[in-house]
């Protein structure tokens, strides 16, 4: 029998959601506009409205359940997100009971951060699947993190585990969101990358992005930084190697801590490739001790956003599993 599980990634400028069949992968993908700024309530409409919109489009409407990766914290059962930054007016919101009351009594729901459930989907069906211990660090708006260890989520003792945007560099350096002081999520954020590319551009006046980004480079984005650098531009290179040496100084230590030395690396400015990762290899074994430098590798998630949507709806197949080797009471 063919299972079938909806993947959502519920982010702050976008929710997008998949149909996956357990075996096949990726089916069909929707995504809408999250319009965050509307609040809580709105939110939770529009996660409905594309829950709906994919159970239509599985046969027979055979959708097992639903799993959600969202930012911010996530309560121990996976019930609950707990304040996700973006979204105005959302503190703890129980995913599951909103879910099965709007939709299905019976549906499964499931709820991760969105970092740990692209740490799934890479384990599953990405760069991860040849290994069964790895770190996954995700560059996007913020900076995620989540361990893999024998094919399964790390949680810790709340279910917090994985924090890597939060590990201090430089407890001098600037403070991220979270009011951290030096974490690498304030430097490699989509925010504050952006904010020290305008800085250094300065220094390279014949980089294409000064006519690009407009004025003053207000409009500059990571990805711009990246498709100028795949073209050859010198400084936006030059960022990019700044930014891959930050990420190798944060690996280093999360090595140190974890003995785990594969290194899964996803999100939008993951897609610089060897441009940020070369940097990071060769930055990290300055900050791994010598024991431990033997194997280490540093790879790329390839599966761009899909990878956090299978990860979630393999949060659903993992509880199909734990129901069938659960037996039956008499």
């Amino acid at each position: 029998m063919e299972h079938y599980a909806i993947g959502i990634d519920l982010g702050g400028t976008n929710i997008k959601a998949a149909l996956v069949e357990r075996n096949a992968g990726v089916v069909v993908v929707h995504r809408i506009a999250t319009e965050a700024e509307q609040g809580a309530d709105h939110v939770l409409d529009r996660i409905v409205e594309i829950a709906r919109e994919m159970i239509d489009e599985a046969p027979q409407k055979q959708v097992a359940g639903i799993g959600i990766g969202g930012p911010g914290t996530v309560n121990w059962e996976r019930t609950s997100l707990i304040y996700p930054p973006n979204i105005p007016g959302w503190t703890e919101v129980n995913l599951r009971q909103v879910l099965q009351k709007r939709l299905r009594e019976d549906l499964q729901v499931i709820v991760e951060n969105d970092a740990n459930a692209a740490a799934l989907g890479s384990a599953h069906y990405g760069a991860g699947r040849p290994y069964d211990a790895f770190i996954m660090i995700t560059l996007g708006t913020g900076v995620g993190g989540a361990i893999i260890y024998q094919n399964a989520i790390f949680r810790g003792t709340t279910g917090a585990a994985g924090e890597i945007g939060h590990m201090t560099i430089d407890y001098d350096g600037p403070m991220d969101r979270a009011g951290v002081a030096g974490a690498i999520e304030a430097y490699l954020g989509q925010r504050f990358l952006s904010r020290h590319a305008r800085y250094r551009l300065l220094n390279y006046p014949e980089s294409s992005l000064h006519q690009a980004a407009g004025p003053n480079m207000v409009d500059l984005t990571p990805q711009m930084l990246s498709q100028a650098a795949s073209e050859g531009d010198e400084g936006a290179r030059t960022v990019l190697a700044w930014a891959g040496h930050k990420l190798g100084c944060v690996l280093g230590s999360a090595i140190n801590l974890l003995d785990i030395r594969t290194v899964i690396v996803g999100g939008g400015i993951s897609a610089a490739g060897d441009l940020i990762l070369e940097p990071a290899r060769e930055a990290v074994r300055h900050y791994v001790k010598p024991g431990l430098r033997e194997g280490i590798l540093i790879l790329q998630e390839t599966l761009g956003n899909e990878v956090g949507m299978l990860g979630a709806a393999y949060l659903v197949f993992e509880i199909l599993d734990t129901h069938a080797l659960t037996p039956e009471r008499s």
